[in-house]
C-alpha cells in the first residue's frame, strides 16, 4: 500500500529541527475523529496543532489511484443518513452517487434479488417470492424498520445489548433468513459473518439503510478527510510526525521533539492509544480483519449499482461490487473496476484465482478476462464492537489524566462514530 491518490493540500511541512511553539491544543492522529476535532475547533476560533505519523491523512479512509482507477482501501460506503457526519460535510462537494437501496444474493448457483421494497416499490412481489426467508421474514423486517426508524440515537444505545445473532432470533427471524441474508450483508459491514457483533451497532447500521443511502464519492472515500483538512491552515497540520510517548500537557515525537499543550486529544486507533496513553488500560478490544481485492474487467458483472453478497455457507468470498456502476470515474473508459472482500487473513499464494474461480459460478468464465490490480490485507480493519464493551461514561470519549482519547473505538464502530467522537472531545475542551 504505498501509493495514495494524490492530496497536495493535506501534505504538509516535514518535522522542524527546531523546537515548535506550544499550542494550547494538539490532536495526536489524521484520521476522521482527529480531522473532525481540529475542525470544529478551529471553527470555534481555537486552531489546534494536528500531528500525524504517516505522510497522508485520512487514517484508515483511504484511495489509491492505480494505473487509472481509483481503490479504496477496503471497500467503503458512506451512508447517507449519518447525522453528526451530515452536519460537518459538505455532501454536494463530494458528489456522492448511491447504490441502489438492496442486494444481489448469489445461492445454489441462482442470483435472488431482494430490495429495500419501501424505496423500490415496484419489486415487492418479486422481493417477498424469492427463496431467502419466508414471506413472515420479510414481514419482520417491515416491522423491524418501522420500530428502530422511530428510535432516536440515545433510546438505541439504552436498549438491551445482546449479540446481533441472538437479537435477530429474538426478533424472530428463520435461520433461513439470518444465514441466507442477515449473515451476508451484516458480514460485510461488521467483517464477522458469526453476527457476534453488539446488537446496538445493528440497530444503528439497520437504522440509517432505512433513512438514507449507500454511497460513494466521486473521487473516492479519500475526499472525505480530504475536505475535513482544506478547511484547516496549512501550518496547523504536520505529517510524517510520529509520537513516542504523551504525558500530560507534553507529547515528545519520534525525533526527540516535546511540545507542551494546555489540552492533548489522542485521535489515533485504539490499539495505539492503549500504547501512547498512560492509565488509559486495556479498554481496546481487538481488531477485525478483511481482505479486499480489485480486479479491472471489459465490461462489468452486474451492470448495476447494486451489492452482490454470497448466500452459501461455504466460500471465500463475501461481498461483489462494482463500483465503476456507482461512479465512472472509479475506472477509465471502457472498462470497469470489480471489488471483492474476503473475511479472511489466511494466507494463500493463490487467493486471487481462487477467488476467481469461485466467481465463474457467478457470473460464468468472462472473469477470466478480468486482470488483477491489486490485494489489501487488512489486518486493522475494523475494532471489534462486541455485547457490553460499552466506553465507560457513554461520552464516546475517554479521558485519562487531562488526556483526550477519541475514535471510532470509543463507541460506534463507523465513520459516524469517529466523526462523532471527534466532535465530543472538541465540545469538551471549548467548554473549559
Amino acid at each position: 500500500m504505498t501509493f495514495f491518490f494524490p492530496m497536495p493540500d493535506l501534505t504538509t511541512s516535514s518535522t522542524p529541527s527546531t523546537p515548535s511553539t506550544p499550542s494550547k491544543t494538539l490532536v495526536v492522529g489524521g484520521g476522521l475523529a482527529g480531522l473532525a476535532c481540529a475542525h470544529k475547533l478551529h471553527s470555534a476560533g481555537v486552531t489546534p496543532l494536528l500531528l500525524e505519523g504517516s505522510c497522508h491523512l485520512g487514517g484508515r479512509v483511504a484511495t489509491d489511484a492505480v494505473d487509472g482507477f481509483l481503490l479504496d482501501r477496503g471497500f467503503q460506503v458512506f451512508l447517507t443518513a449519518y447525522p453528526e457526519a451530515r452536519e460537518l460535510l459538505k455532501l454536494d462537494e463530494l458528489q456522492l452517487r448511491f447504490f441502489r437501496p438492496g442486494a444481489l444474493i448469489f445461492r445454489n448457483g441462482k442470483c435472488h434479488r431482494m430490495m429495500d421494497v419501501f424505496r423500490s416499490p415496484a419489486h415487492l412481489l418479486q422481493t417477498a417470492l424469492q427463496p431467502i426467508g419466508s414471506v413472515s421474514d420479510k414481514l419482520r423486517v417491515a416491522r423491524l424498520r418501522h420500530r428502530l426508524k422511530r428510535l432516536k440515537p440515545d433510546e438505541i444505545v439504552a436498549q438491551k445489548d445482546v449479540s446481533t445473532e441472538c437479537y435477530l432470533r429474538e426478533e424472530g427471524f428463520t435461520e433461513a433468513m439470518i444465514d441466507g441474508f442477515f449473515r451476508p450483508f451484516y458480514g460485510g459491514i461488521f467483517l464477522e459473518k458469526d453476527l457476534r457483533t453488539s446488537s446496538r451497532m445493528f440497530a444503528f447500521t439497520f437504522r440509517m439503510f432505512a433513512e438514507g443511502y449507500a454511497a460513494l464519492p466521486a473521487r473516492g472515500m479519500a475526499e472525505i478527510p480530504r475536505q475535513l483538512a482544506a478547511e484547516l491552515p496549512e501550518n496547523s497540520i504536520r505529517t510524517d510526525a510520529p509520537v513516542r510517548s504523551i504525558g500530560k500537557g507534553q507529547v515528545t515525537l519520534e525525533s526527540g521533539e516535546r511540545i507542551e499543550a494546555r489540552h492533548v486529544v489522542v485521535a489515533t486507533d485504539g490499539e495505539t492509544a492503549r500504547d501512547l496513553v498512560p492509565g488509559l488500560g486495556n479498554s481496546f478490544v481487538g481488531w477485525r480483519s478483511v481482505v479486499s481485492l480489485y480486479f479491472a474487467a471489459p465490461k462489468s458483472p452486474l451492470n448495476e449499482a447494486i451489492i452482490a453478497l454470497n448466500g452459501d455457507p461455504e466460500g471465500l468470498v463475501n461481498t461483489v461490487c462494482v463500483p465503476s456502476d456507482v461512479v465512472s470515474d472509479y475506472a477509465p473508459q471502457n472498462q470497469s473496476l470489480v471489488s471483492v472482500s474476503v473475511i479472511d487473513l489466511a494466507e494463500s499464494s493463490n487467493l486471487e484465482s481462487r477467488v476467481l474461480q469461485e466467481l465463474e459460478s457467478w457470473f460464468g468464465p468472462e472473469v477470466h478476462a478480468w486482470s488483477h490490480l491489486r490485494t489489501y490485507r487488512i489486518r486493522r480493519a475494523l475494532p471489534e464492537q462486541l455485547p457490553g464493551t460499552e466506553v465507560p461514561g457513554g461520552n464516546g470519549f475517554l479521558r485519562s489524566e487531562g488526556i483526550y482519547v477519541c475514535g471510532d473505538h470509543c463507541g460506534n464502530t463507523s465513520i459516524e462514530g469517529a466523526i462523532a467522537s471527534g466532535l465530543r472531545v472538541a465540545e469538551e475542551i471549548l467548554k473549559s
